[in-house]
């Protein structure tokens, strides 16, 4: 398969090296590895496949990181930050990430990226201006993107209700995402009537968590599996499941919404729990 690779003029020019260096760029190369790790230790990673990505602060669009660039300049061209190919979640530490374009263009960074992630994370970056994407195949939840109804329902646990009105469904599953339109076709699941949505359910493949900060997309990545495995479990029982009222649903949505600074405490915990490697 095609892997992209650095122009030449760019790492001539020093530019992205110098960005990719820069204090608040570590920041979030170190934000990203840690996510990374974690989903390892939580047992959502799968081999060295799927991809975590973040854009660079400056980025277009209505959910992107920042609205302008660091210097506080006119906005910066849209770049993001994504984990590469080969190596196991586990084993990446800040200097492992690499910076290309939403174009799929390797700007600064030490490894290859592999096809699939430049295309889905490309288009939802590009097409969404979703700051950060988090894309996996972790078990409970891709066990529900094989059922008919393609994903969880958030009216039965407390951790699915969290996700009331925030998910997306791609009901139809359509191969390898190897070029530009099936990622884009991926992407426009989170656009139209659902451009407020930052769930996505993949048809017999896996999830999309969408966010504006690591911490809070890995918070809603790490219970959305725990929803799942709670809905699993229950309907292996082959007992009547008792979902709660909609709305009821939405107003327990909307506390927990209220009370993020616990994703920002759970992230911080996991900084203490998971030191990056060595090396």
């Amino acid at each position: 398969m095609l892997e992209k690779t650095a122009p030449s003029h760019l790492h001539t020019a020093g530019s992205a090296d110098a960005e990719y260096a820069s204090p608040a760029v570590r920041r979030l190369r170190e934000d990203l590895a840690l996510a990374l790790r974690a989903a390892a230790h939580h047992k959502l990673e799968e081999g060295v496949c799927n991809h975590f990505s973040v854009m660079l602060p400056g980025g277009s669009g209505p959910h992107a990181a920042a609205p302008r660039s660091p210097e506080g300049g006119a906005p910066a061209p849209d770049k993001y930050l994504i984990n590469p190919r080969g190596l196991h979640w586990s084993e990446i530490g800040p200097d492992d990430i690499v910076l290309i374009d939403v174009h799929g263009n390797v700007l600064a960074g030490r490894h290859r990226v592999e096809p699939t992630a430049l295309f889905i994370h490309g288009a939802v970056h590009r097409l969404t201006g979703r700051a950060v994407v988090l894309h996996c195949h972790m078990p409970y939840a891709t066990a529900l993107t094989l059922t008919s109804d393609r994903g969880l329902d958030p009216t039965l646990s407390q951790n699915a209700m969290r996700y009331m009105n925030r998910i997306a469904i791609d009901a139809e599953y359509n191969g390898l995402a190897l070029d530009d339109a099936e990622g884009e076709r991926i992407a426009r699941t989170m656009m139209g009537d659902n451009a407020g949505k930052d769930i996505a359910f993949l048809a017999n493949h896996g999830v999309i968590v969408a966010g504006t900060s690591i911490a809070h997309a890995y918070d809603d990545l790490y219970y959305l599996e725990r929803a799942c495995l709670h809905q699993v479990l229950a309907q292996s029982t082959g007992r009547p499941l008792v979902p709660v009222r909609p709305e009821l649903a939405a107003h327990v949505a909307a506390q927990i919404q209220g009370e993020r600074e616990q994703s920002d405490l759970f992230f911080e915990a996991l900084r203490r729990l998971l030191p990056p490697p060595r090396g």
